[in-house]
């Protein structure tokens, strides 16, 4: 099968295309024929191998030699003590752990897999299982009234977590560079900022700050919470993370605001309701736009350098 593979941390240039073997599923696993994958954050970083955490599993070199977790597909074949799904049947989840998910058949876990709705193209599918659950446990509590504010907000959670919030009721804020303004605008958001010009720990304040980015100082996050607000952040450096858990949890209990990292739960049980959401048509599915194997790369590229406008889906077959 065709694969984009590499075998040592770096940029997009250690990516290459090769023939590999197709992978065969052990027990309670599931062999996909690849129809889509999304572009993740968590891709880039896994890919660079920074932050540290992105290394768990192989310190020096990748623990897994392709990349890609937000999988569409179908089941191409199944191991011993698989019952939920059979050949044929159409699925997406977030393989995390194993990954894959750039090739043509990708080997995941039957529990993390869902049987795809048939309202929505495999392309679709792919951009809810890790986008769609940060977006929705990040915004859970806001209420109307509430004042929001997404850092990161032109990506793919972000745009999902536009949405969600301004669902809820809450006056919601996107933040990102000056090419994503129209976009988070049309996303929902009521106001926008412009990163590079404008501080927004300076502004608010708000009563909750779902951070996709984050690299700020836990004072000035705390300074743009609310009395009884709460900032949460997923991804970072390890040194802005440990910040945030240790001075940043203090000082937000010494002045009543909580500042703390979104522990994002995975699986069907959490991405599902998003989907359903999607299915409705109360949420839009906001694709940037879809790349073959061979762009993998530069798809990366462009999520890793934040220029992605929502989500970036790479189209296998």
């Amino acid at each position: 099968m065709r694969a984009v593979v590499y075998d040592r941390y770096g940029p997009p240039d250690v990516l290459r295309i090769e023939n590999v073997p197709t992978p065969s599923p052990a027990a309670g696993q599931v062999l996909i024929k690849v129809a889509a994958t999304s572009v993740n954050l968590s891709d880039w970083e896994t890919l660079r191998g920074s932050p540290l955490y992105s290394r768990i599993g192989g310190l020096r070199t990748p623990a897994r030699p392709i990349l890609g977790s937000d999988i569409a597909g179908r089941v191409e074949a199944v191991g011993p003590a698989v019952t939920r799904f059979r050949p044929g049947d159409e699925v997406y989840g977030d393989n995390l752990g194993l990954k894959g998910g750039f090739a043509e058949y990708a080997i995941a876990p039957e529990s993390v897999l869902a049987h795809k709705p048939a309202a929505l193209t495999f392309a679709e599918a792919s951009t809810i299982p890790q986008a769609g659950v940060i977006a929705w446990q990040g915004t859970g509590g806001a209420a109307p009234g509430h004042r929001v504010l997404i850092n990161g907000a032109g990506g793919g959670s972000g745009s999902f977590a536009i949405q969600l919030a301004k669902r809820l009721g809450a006056h919601v804020t996107g933040v990102d560079n000056a090419g994503k303004l129209d976009f988070m605008r049309s996303a929902g958001a009521d106001a926008v900022i412009d990163y590079r010009s404008e501080d927004f720990t300076r502004g608010g304040p708000y009563d909750l700050v779902l951070d996709l980015v984050a690299h700020r100082s836990v004072f000035a996050y705390r300074r743009a919470l609310a009395p009884g607000g709460r900032y949460r952040c997923v991804g970072g450096s390890v040194p802005a993370l440990l910040r945030i858990l240790t001075v940043g949890s203090l000082a937000g209990r010494l002045t009543g605001r909580r500042l703390g990292v979104l522990a994002v739960k995975e699986g069907p049980t959490h991405f599902g309701p998003v989907a359903d959401l999607c299915v409705a048509g109360d949420l839009t599915i906001h694709i940037g736009h879809t790349v073959g194997l061979d762009d993998v790369p530069a798809a990366l590229a462009e999520v890793g350098e934040g220029r992605a406008l929502g989500k970036v889906v790479v189209s296998v077959d």
